[in-house]
């Protein structure tokens, strides 16, 4: 029966974990027993989904080519839903609910055409119009009071271990199309550093040094460095 003490225990085991495929592979032994096949971890922005930052995904290759490529982010009924519901639910909720737009259960029909008939999402972490979450996906409706409550604590665990992680080792997929580079940049940026430094520190010129981070203003839709570092940091992109 799942209870507080595994979650604890999870907790203590998520920690030891050095690398987010070690991570990943952890936690998604710990979600199969309950019927869940595959997950996402990350933090987005609710007014911009350009800046949405995945820490770890665990999606098959194919789903998340298609998940990019089709744009299905921008009609994705999960991220939608998160604009009013704070707290955990499932896909079946949503399908419940009678507001549910009709992109929203087409895209839930194409998640099911991959064989995963019911999701769970564990929102967490708001502040203001950004939120973390755990996405789960799988194939079994069958989720009882007591195994979403040991779900969703230890989403939390893995969220907040990932994010760490991932701010100082980097990212299963670019966050908001970010370069490694540009990422240097924004960390040696955040700590005061100027563009000759910056350029100086990495091996290149200080043009090449500003290049960069304008680009990675672009990208975060930053109008100054100050906003530029805030907004990073404030997705869990680089830690300072």
């Amino acid at each position: 029966m799942p209870d507080i003490v595994k979650a604890f225990e999870f907790n203590l085991a998520i920690r030891r974990q050095t690398s987010l495929a070690d991570c990943a592979a952890l936690f998604r032994s710990e979600i199969a027993p309950f019927g869940f096949d595959t997950f996402a971890c990350g933090e987005l922005d609710l007014n911009d989904r350009d800046r949405t930052v995945f820490f770890v995904i665990d999606w098959p290759d194919s789903w998340h080519r298609f998940y990019v490529a089709s744009g299905l982010i921008e009609r994705d009924p999960v991220v939608s839903a998160l604009a009013t519901r704070r707290e955990p639910f499932t896909w079946s909720d949503l399908r419940a609910d009678r507001s549910l737009p009709a992109v929203g259960h087409k895209a839930l029909d194409l998640c099911a055409a991959e064989g995963w008939v019911e999701g769970l999402v564990v929102p967490f972490g708001q502040v203001g119009s950004r939120v973390g979450l755990v996405s789960m996906a799988g194939h079994s409706r069958d989720l009882t009071a007591a195994g979403r409550a040991y779900l969703c604590l230890i989403s939390i665990c893995l969220q907040g271990h990932a994010r760490a992680l991932a701010a100082t080792t980097g990212f299963s997929t670019p966050p908001s199309g970010l370069t490694d580079r540009e990422i240097a940049c924004l960390r040696l940026v955040a700590k005061g550093l100027p563009d000759a430094e910056v350029g100086t520190a990495l091996g290149i010129s200080a043009s090449t040094a500003h290049e960069h981070v304008e680009k990675a203003k672009r990208r975060l839709k930053a109008k100054s460095r100050a906003q530029l570092v805030g907004v990073a940091v404030a997705l869990g992109i680089i830690d300072i």
